[in-house]
């Protein structure tokens, strides 16, 4: 089987991980890695296509046969897939939390006024305004050792990360704040990787789905359905994360917050696992009827029912 992946070393290591299990199930799996246009165009995504376009190329590869699947970070996915496509699998999730790495050591409360931290990140830069109106919130770029060598050596006080990136790469940083989910949100689908393979494909289904981890299925579920109800892309400052609570029982927090952080919209709610998708568009409905599409700058008259 031929697994398409992005070529950062981020994505190598996932894809590694996904081809490692395959292997271990007798499967003979090839790495395909791919420069996408996302690359390319890194730091210019919200006027080219958004983060589609760190997909856009692999899906085509794989709709046309070049591939027979793809691995991929959840959170690039959009919340719609081509025709012909499907995540067949969910490897079980890392840690979905964000994490503040600082040169001083703290998390967002210990930061000097004034501090500069660096995210790429419109959501993360709306939840540290919210909590820290005082810093100032400036884009950093590149992989993650490259964002971690400009933290180092410029003038930036902190940067926020992925722990699941830092781990998967097999970083341990000084002076890591883990940020509670609860509060500080996870994007959509942070920490989950998806297995994408073509819908008529029964050889390369049958290999890929004992790589499926049901708690994680059930929570990305949810947490697409709140992303593809809202409408929401890369350029809205928007959050959600689902955790089993128990075997049977689902919960949800969720938010929508204006680009400056002055207003940040919040939701929660809880359900059975098997309404995982009804409880995500609920969320969604939810923060809509509080006002999340005039907040988030956008035209309300796209979410009407």
């Amino acid at each position: 089987m031929r697994l398409g992946t992005r070529s950062s070393p981020l994505a190598l290591a996932q894809a590694r991980a996904v081809a490692d299990d395959l292997h271990r199930a007798g499967a003979d799996v090839e790495l395909v890695p791919m420069r996408t246009e996302g690359d390319r165009l890194l730091g210019r995504l919200a006027d080219s296509g958004g983060k589609g376009l760190f997909v856009r190329e692999i899906e085509e590869a794989l709709a046309t046969g070049t591939i027979d699947l793809a691995v991929h970070s959840l959170k690039d996915l959009p919340a719609e897939l081509p025709e012909g496509l499907e995540l067949a699998a969910f490897p079980e999730r890392a840690d979905p939390r964000d994490v503040l790495v600082s040169r001083m050591g703290g998390g967002l409360e210990a930061l000097r006024p004034g501090a500069l931290v660096g995210s790429a990140s419109l959501r993360r830069r709306a939840m540290v305004l919210a909590a820290r109106p005082d810093v100032r919130v400036e884009p950093v770029r590149g992989n993650v050792n490259t964002r971690l060598h400009k933290l180092e050596s410029g003038d930036w006080d902190a940067i926020l990360l992925a722990a699941a990136g830092l781990a998967r790469l097999g970083l341990r940083p000084t002076n890591v704040t883990f940020l509670s989910p609860d509060v500080f949100v996870p994007a959509v689908g942070q920490a989950i990787i998806g297995v994408e393979i073509r819908r008529d494909d029964r050889r390369t289904r049958a290999a890929v789905e004992r790589l499926d981890h049901r708690a994680t299925r059930v929570c990305a579920l949810a947490e697409r359905a709140y992303l593809r109800r809202l409408g929401a892309s890369c350029t809205t400052p928007m959050a959600a994360h689902a955790v089993l609570d128990g075997a049977t029982r689902l919960r949800m927090a969720a938010v929508v917050a204006s680009e400056d952080g002055r207003k940040v919209l919040r939701a929660e709610a809880a359900g059975p696992v098997e309404d995982a998708e009804t409880l995500g568009r609920g969320l969604a409905e939810s923060l809509l009827a509080q006002g999340a599409a005039e907040v988030a700058g956008l035209d309300p008259g796209r979410w009407s029912s």
